[in-house]
C-alpha cells in the first residue's frame, strides 16, 4: 500500500458490516454514524485474522460478532453476527481453504437470500472458482468448536507478525513452509514490494526466482530481511 504524505484521514481499519438491504448487502459506517451502502458485492484481499465469537456492544446491548481482516486497498475488517448465515458460510469456506490458498488474494462475495439472510462465498480472484460447501447436516455443526478451529489455523499466520516463528510439530513440511511463505506475503504487502522487486531480491541474495524454491532456512533468513525493513 503507498504511503500518502501530508494530512489525511486517520490511518485505521475500515469497519465493514453485513445487512441485507433493498440494493446492498454491506456497509460501512461515516464518522456521524452514517450508513454508507457498499453495492459492489465483493472484496478481494489476504485474510489476516478473524476473531470469532466476539462480545461487541452497541445500542441494543451485548452482541456476539465475528471480525475477518483483510488487507486490501486497506486494512478492513468484515463484521458479521456470529449465528448468521453469512458467518457460517465463511466458517465453512474457512475450514476448506488450505495454508497454501489462504497465502494468496481471496475474494469474500455477498450474496442476497430470503427474507435478511445473507450468504457468504469465497472465491479465487486467479480461477474464478468459488470454495464449495456443503449446508448439509449443518444443523448438527458444532459452529463454536468450527470457530475455534478456523480461528487457530488463521491467526497462525496473524501471530507470526508478534512472536519469534516456530514450526508446529503436528503439521506437514509442505504446511510449515507455506505458513512461511504466507508470513512473507503479509510483510511483502505491508512494505509495498512488486512481484518484481521479489524476484530480483531472491535472485541477488539465495540465486533463486521464487520463494517456492527456498528452502526453510533461506525462507526464515527471507522474513527476518523483510522484518527489519518494517522496522
Amino acid at each position: 500500500m503507498e504511503v500518502k504524505l501530508g494530512f489525511g484521514a486517520v490511518p485505521k481499519p475500515q469497519y465493514v458490516f453485513v445487512s441485507k438491504e433493498a440494493d446492498h448487502c454491506w456497509y460501512m459506517l461515516a464518522e456521524d454514524e452514517r450508513r454508507i451502502p457498499i453495492y459492489e458485492r465483493a472484496l478481494t484481499g489476504v485474510i489476516t485474522g478473524i476473531e470469532v465469537n466476539k462480545k461487541v456492544e452497541n445500542t441494543f446491548g451485548e452482541v456476539i460478532r465475528t471480525d475477518l481482516n483483510v488487507l486490501a486497498d486497506k486494512p478492513y475488517i468484515i463484521r458479521s453476527g456470529s449465528d448468521t448465515y453469512f458467518c457460517k458460510g465463511l466458517l465453512l469456506s474457512l475450514d476448506i481453504l488450505t495454508f497454501e490458498q489462504l497465502r494468496h488474494p481471496l475474494t469474500i462475495a455477498v450474496s442476497p437470500g430470503d427474507k435478511k439472510v445473507v450468504f457468504c462465498n469465497i472465491y479465487d480472484p486467479v480461477t474464478y472458482r468459488s470454495v464449495g460447501v456443503s449446508w448439509d447436516g449443518h444443523n448438527e455443526i458444532d459452529w463454536q468448536t468450527l470457530g475455534q478451529k478456523v480461528s487457530l489455523k488463521i491467526n497462525k499466520i496473524k501471530n507470526l507478525n508478534q512472536e519469534p516463528i516456530q514450526i508446529s510439530a503436528n503439521t506437514t513440511a509442505s504446511e510449515n513452509h507455506a505458513v512461511l511463505i504466507a508470513q512473507s506475503d503479509t510483510y511483502l504487502a505491508q512494505l509495498n514490494w512488486t512481484p518484481e522487486q521479489g524476484r530480483e531480491y531472491l535472485h541477488q541474495r539465495y540465486g533463486k526466482r521464487s520463494r517456492l524454491q527456498l528452502s526453510d532456512t533461506e525462507i526464515l533468513d527471507f522474513i527476518d530481511y523483510l522484518r527489519l525493513q518494517l522496522t
